[in-house]
């Protein structure tokens, strides 16, 4: 009788806890968590089901020896994938024991199912950190650029960028002066630029630029670090003037996007560092 024998490995294996830490986590949410008709919770369940439904996407994949057929490059997909799945996770594992845990009087189930949900949702965390560090190239490897640290730094410097966003445009923080006009269009022009780059990678269409692939990360690079040290100073100093007059929950978004501002500068200015220095094969 003939056997379907699956190959196995520590990458395999980190992936499989990941998928079922995942599931585990929107699973128990939907069915006894009680957090529907919340955007927090909404937000919560979409992070463990996208890193879920990926991660399953490409078990499937590898496993049935699929990846020539895919229309993306496999040497740059996986490794996105589970780097967005380890940030998605990481912002549920914060988000949800802050508005579901943290001062809710709850007894019995409900409370039993946040706590799962909570603890599960760390567990997918670590397995999708850890499947990116056996992931990511090595010193002298010839890797995709998604696997190397500027290709890592790109998907950390997008998904910051989509939580300015979301601090940013409730309620809008951004329409009083010309100068916070200029942040935003730091926001949306350098997230565009970078998730163009992951894009590309994971498209294979790097060749299709007009100059080469190389150079135009050094010039965007450069043009980013500079763009991102005027929106770190900018921001803080027009939001937080004696006549701004900000107040409560809004103030305390306005500071947590002046330190991802700040966190995003100093990601562009990692990424400007190892792209000046870097080696990579684009595959």
């Amino acid at each position: 009788m003939p056997l379907i024998v699956f190959p196995t490995s520590q990458l395999l294996w980190v992936r499989v806890a990941a998928l079922l830490f995942s599931c585990v986590a929107f699973s128990v949410t939907a069915h006894g968590a009680r957090v529907s008709h919340s955007a927090m919770g909404d937000w919560c369940i979409f992070c463990w089901a996208f890193s879920f439904a990926c991660t399953l996407l490409v078990l499937l994949v590898e496993q049935f020896g699929l990846q020539a057929r895919t229309p993306v490059s496999w040497t740059n997909f996986p490794i996105t994938i589970a780097c967005y799945a380890a940030l998605f996770c990481l912002s549920a594992s914060v988000i949800f024991p802050l508005y579901f845990i943290r001062d809710q009087n709850l007894y019995g189930e409900v409370r039993s199912y946040r706590i799962t949900a909570t603890v599960f949702s760390c567990l997918a965390t670590i397995a999708y950190m850890g499947e990116v560090t056996l992931s990511k190239a090595r010193p002298g490897e010839v890797a995709g650029y998604m696997a190397t640290a500027p290709g890592l730094l790109k998907v950390c410097q997008t998904f910051v960028a989509c939580i300015i966003f979301i601090l940013v445009s409730k309620p809008v923080s951004y329409n009083q002066h010309a100068a916070l006009e200029w942040c935003m269009a730091v926001y949306c022009i350098c997230f565009i630029l970078s998730m163009a780059v992951v894009v590309l990678c994971v498209g294979e269409c790097t060749g299709c630029l007009p100059i080469p692939f190389s150079k135009f990360l050094s010039g965007y690079g450069l043009l980013a670090v500079i763009m991102y040290l005027t929106a770190t100073i900018i921001w803080p100093v027009f939001q937080f003037s004696k006549d701004s007059g900000h107040k409560g929950y809004n103030a305390s978004n306005l500071i947590t996007v002046a330190v991802l501002t700040a966190l995003n500068f100093l990601l562009y200015l990692a990424d400007l560092a190892y792209t000046a220095r870097l080696v990579f094969v684009t595959v």
